[in-house]
């Protein structure tokens, strides 16, 4: 599809001419997001800002959740998406207790940006849902959860959110009395989880600090709270052991027979991974500079579909395989258990110089590079090997204030070498580069706020050895490139002095993934043959959403209703055809809309003599299909989440309950999901007081050891979600 280069580059500019650095310093208040579980009333006003780096200015164009404290150590597990999943919005892939990448608003994948102090997570778990996020939430020091038309600054493959995951790593201050050290451990039942994670930071002299960390988590085969199979599967299976047992073949139809009815433990669904780092920074009164590097290596195992006969890396792919053999025989897995092996090494840089004022107040540059390499194993044998070397840097400068005006402007640039090794590489190797300059400005006429953002994006992936045709041998060069214009206005105005409610419009466009571009190979992560076109144009999106955000008397609300309407939607779409015994899977563009809600309220019922009982209500919907009316697939169902805690500091207690009600708007080729009941309980002690991180959590998830099973994950009909799992959690800083 011809694109045109022109029109859009000058729209671009007549963006970025707005940002002429005669503006202002980062002033704007961020509006308090809706207070986690176990926040108290005293907690109600204070203020947290977001800390990717550029959307301090125009937070209000980007609704936000923040997880930390008590909240991120009772919520912790190996994976970001299953940390995040109880937030507004959110849900998560949860491939394997390996592999769980966060969902938002129905959206994942290469929509969805995981980031690392406001950078990419730079691995491959937005290439298919078994590839884990490089990423240990026990070293993060919060992690914050971004929605909205805003994230678009952070590149187009953020077109429906970001995640970013705060750390320690590169040291932004001085440790108090020269040095600090935090600690957290948990401890899970039901897969005999074991987790474990310190950093420190060490003064070396009175600029210079010096930053190491590491952590460690294993799990054994987890336990699902009934059936492991799905119905729909059950059924499949006995009535193999039916037609097994009719021709005299005893033992195959004994086999069927017990896997439709097993209970309990998931095959194949332990993990293992640990994580290394350190990082020096020189800190002054004007700025800071300072570098990291970290290793992240896990191991986990990928429970196989009943009947997915694998003949890896002859006729088959292999996106979800890894194990090795020690791996296996130390958990339990089968000669035959499919596993990942995964390494990355990273290393940062961080700048930041405050200018004094004039015409900018201060400038900011991160940079990261990756060397990324993941194993898939069935067994001892060695299917096939992904390999990514990513780079990416960014530059912000901050404006210096003028009277009403404030913003930032910047430039981003990212590029990634692709290559997979084996017979079951799906997608050819590539090379994707990608630069984008951005703006944000505010403009403040109390009590309205009017909010601008934009960014001009130039994108290329290549590749020498795209397949030609289905089933073919032959080869050619492909190379594409894109250009995409995306912006944003949100206009507010400040109800009371704590509550303000806004409209936001917006305009984004995506440049397609090497995967959309050029699969051509079975990929059975998604238990399909998947085929890619090179001839894609970018994907575009309108945008509108109204929100309300703030303290309301006593209580503190945010509420959002969005829609976003997309022309040259990319999306897989099943042909009807078969190749080596998988579905075809042909990815296609056509138009799409999306609608949906979601809300969060907290509030103090009682607080008297240093007692405080609050409640609290998440909830979600998202309604998304194809202009024709076809549903789109893997859309989580609708979600409430109520909650009520009790406080009498130093102690708290905390119980919520959990409903996703029913799946039923499926595409063609998914099943309906049932809805589920969690309850959830916890138990408290902060020993030192709130002003300490200190504190010790005992919990109860799934109290009642429910079937859950998320609508969201590809491999929902055979991997439910945990059943009853009794968890302790101690986080300790000196």
């Amino acid at each position: 599809m011809p694109i045109s280069r022109t029109p859009r580059f000058l729209a671009a500019a007549s963006l970025l001419a707005l940002s002429t650095p005669v503006l202002a310093q980062e002033t704007a208040q961020m509006p308090p997001p809706a207070p986690s579980a176990n926040t108290t009333a005293d907690d109600y006003d204070m203020e947290i800002i977001v800390s990717v780096d550029g959307l301090r200015t125009l937070d209000v164009l980007s609704a936000q959740s923040v997880v930390e404290d008590a909240e991120l150590l009772r919520n912790m597990s190996g994976q970001i998406g299953d940390v995040l999943a109880r937030q507004p919005g959110v849900s998560a892939t949860s491939f394997a207790p390996g592999a769980s990448r966060p969902v938002l608003r129905g959206f994942t994948g290469s929509r969805v940006a995981v980031l690392t102090d406001g950078l990419g997570a730079l691995d491959l778990s937005a290439n298919s849902a078994d590839h884990g996020v490089a990423i240990d939430p026990l070293t993060a020091e919060r992690i914050e959860v971004l929605r909205g038309p805003a994230v678009l600054l952070y590149g187009s493959q953020a077109i429906g959110g970001a995640v970013n995951v705060v750390d320690r790593r590169i040291p932004r201050r001085m440790p108090t009395g020269g040095f600090d050290l935090q600690a957290t451990g948990t401890l899970g039942s039901n897969a005999d989880e074991r987790r474990g994670g310190a950093a420190a930071d060490l003064a070396l002299s009175e600029r210079i600090v010096l930053h190491v960390d590491g952590s460690y988590g294993e799990t054994d085969d987890f336990e699902a709270g009934g059936y492991v199979l799905a119905p729909r599967l059950r059924a499949e299976q006995s009535a193999i052991a039916a037609e097994e047992r009719a021709e005299g073949h005893l033992d195959e139809a004994e086999e069927a027979l017990e896997l439709a009815n097993r209970r309990g433990r998931v095959p194949d669904s332990a993990s293992r991974q640990y994580t290394l780092g350190g990082g020096l920074s020189v800190i002054t009164d004007t700025g800071s500079l300072g570098f990291s590097v970290g290793l992240f290596d896990s191991r986990y195992g990928v429970p196989e579909r009943p009947g997915a006969e694998h003949a890896h890396g002859e006729e088959e792919d292999g996106h979800d395989e890894a194990h090795d053999e020690d791996h296996g025989a130390e958990h339990g897995h089968g000669e035959g258990g499919v596993s990942i092996d995964l390494r990355q090494w990273r290393g940062d840089v961080r700048a930041e110089v405050d200018t004094g004022g004039g015409m900018l107040d201060r400038i900011r540059v991160r940079a990261g590079y990756a060397d990324y390499e993941h194993t898939e194993f069935e067994g001892a044998e060695v299917g096939t090997r992904f390999f990514s070397q990513a780079f990416e840097g960014r530059l912000d400068l901050v404006q210096a204030q003028r009277g009403r005006w404030s913003g930032v402007t910047g430039a981003q640039g990212y590029t990634r070498d692709f290559d997979a090794i084996g017979a079951e590489a799906f997608v050819p190797p590539s090379r994707s580069e990608q630069f984008g300059i951005f703006t944000l400005q505010e403009f403040d006429f109390a009590p309205w706020e009017l909010d601008l953002a934009g960014r001009y994006e130039r994108s290329s992936v290549s590749s020498n050895a795209v397949v030609t045709a289905l089933e073919s041998d032959a080869t050619m060069a492909v190379d594409r490139n894109f250009d995409a214009v995306s912006g944003a206005a949100t206009i507010s105005r400040r109800l009371s002095p704590g509550l303000r409610a806004g409209i936001t419009g917006s305009r984004a466009e995506r440049a397609p993934s090497s995967e959309e571009l050029f699969s051509n190979g079975a990929h059975i992560a998604t238990q399909s043959y998947e085929l890619g076109n090179p001839d894609f144009g970018t994907e575009s999106a309108w945008g509108i959403e109204g929100w309300i955000d703030g303290d309301l008397g006593p209580a503190h609300v945010h509420f959002a209703a969005y829609g976003q309407w997309f022309d040259d939607f990319i999306y897989a779409s099943d042909t009807g055809r078969e190749i080596d015994g998988l579905p075809l899977f042909a990815y296609t563009q056509g138009d799409a809309r999306w609608l949906g809600l979601e809300g969060q309220i907290a509030a103090p019922f009682v607080v008297r003599d240093g007692f405080t009982l609050s409640g609290d209500l998440v909830f979600d919907y998202i309604d998304a299909q194809l202009a024709d009316g076809t549903p789109l697939p893997r859309i989580p169902p609708l979600r409430i989440l109520p909650g009520i805690e009790a406080q009498a500091d130093p102690f708290s207690m905390r119980a919520e309950v959990e409903h996703a009600f029913a799946q039923d708007d499926v595409a063609g080729f998914e099943t309906p999901t049932e809805d589920y009941t969690l309850v959830n309980l916890s138990a408290g002690w902060q020993p030192f007081g709130e002003d300490n991180d200190t504190q010790l959590i005992v919990s109860a998830n799934n109290l009642f050891d429910v079937t859950a099973r998320r609508h969201a994950s590809l491999t929902k009909d055979f991997v439910p979600m945990p059943g009853r799992d009794i968890r302790v959690a101690i986080r300790f800083s000196i």
